[in-house]
């Protein structure tokens, strides 16, 4: 069974009392993952946070369900949404975190000024790094939102998500998107309907895009050889954006995909309706920044 469907079935057959329960699809909140929160009947969506940033909340069978994207950072243990119903009385929900570990990847990477960056390239990664964020933190009210992704590019999984990564024997950080290997110019297709809120060429991430399906879900694509879409456009589920690539950091080509929900980098397997059996071997990776 996918993700999805068991996150349709755990929530029609779990029953919770109002505002107790805590849920992912897996039903293990852990780093990089997502918790599924079933909310009160009188709650107003509109005032759901985690971690002062509006979380999304959708509906399963007529009840209002936060779902919240959970950092790779996250500490184990009890976390917090707080909200207000419609009558203005705040709320105060749990729900815990577990651990969980990921595997270790050594990446040998010929351009040294792409794991030490010269003092002119820090300067341009410090602009970059503000845009980037910007994108990744965006927010739009939005009724419906879709959770269920079609793949963006055909091939296997290279690197997977949550890598605990060292680039010439220098740890840096967990691997926060998912590789896909594929040739270059292979399409790259929305995996869900949405709007482009930014494109670029960035220091690590080569040209990129950036797409909000709404409440704080947004997609990210690096790597890419040619960008097809604007900022403002909006596209459809399946539409091509752009095509593989091998810009930035690289080792070959391949799409780096990333999901940011409520600001927190997520395994974008969650989304997908069909879960790929990780390649073996280390060829056609790269290193992104968040």
């Amino acid at each position: 069974m996918n993700y999805l469907k068991r996150f349709a079935l755990i929530i029609s057959m779990l029953l919770l009392p109002a505002g107790a329960g805590a849920l992912t699809l897996d039903q293990t909140p852990v780093p990089g993952g997502i918790a599924t929160i079933r909310l009160p009947d009188d709650v107003d969506p509109a005032t759901v946070r985690y971690r002062e940033r509006r979380v999304l909340v959708t509906r399963q069978d007529d009840r209002a369900i936060a779902v919240v994207g959970l950092a790779l950072g996250a500490k184990t243990g009890t976390h917090y949404l707080v909200a207000r119903t419609h009558s203005d009385k705040p709320l105060k929900l749990s729900f815990q975190v577990s651990d969980k570990a990921y595997e270790t990847q050594h990446i040998t990477i010929k351009d040294k000024r792409k794991v030490n960056p010269e003092k002119r390239d820090l300067e341009r990664i410090g602009r970059e790094q503000k845009q980037i964020k910007a994108a990744l933190r965006n927010w739009s009210d939005t009724d419906t939102v879709s959770l269920e992704f079609l793949k963006p590019v055909d091939g296997p999984t290279s690197s997977p998500f949550g890598l605990r990564r060292f680039f010439n024997e220098q740890p840096r950080k967990p691997h926060s998107g998912l590789d896909i290997a594929a040739p270059e110019g292979a399409p790259i297709r929305a995996p869900a309907p949405g709007t482009i809120i930014n494109t670029g060429d960035y220091f690590f991430n080569g040209n990129t895009v950036f797409i909000d399906h709404g409440q704080g879900l947004v997609t990210m694509y690096c790597h890419m050889s040619r960008i097809d879409v604007e900022t403002g456009q909006r596209v459809a589920a399946g539409e091509v954006i752009g095509a593989v690539g091998m810009t930035g950091r690289v080792t070959g080509p391949h799409l780096h995909w990333g999901v940011s929900l409520n600001d927190s980098r997520v395994d974008p397997l969650l989304f997908m309706t069909e879960t790929e059996t990780a390649a073996t071997g280390t060829t056609a990776i790269g290193g992104n920044t968040p």
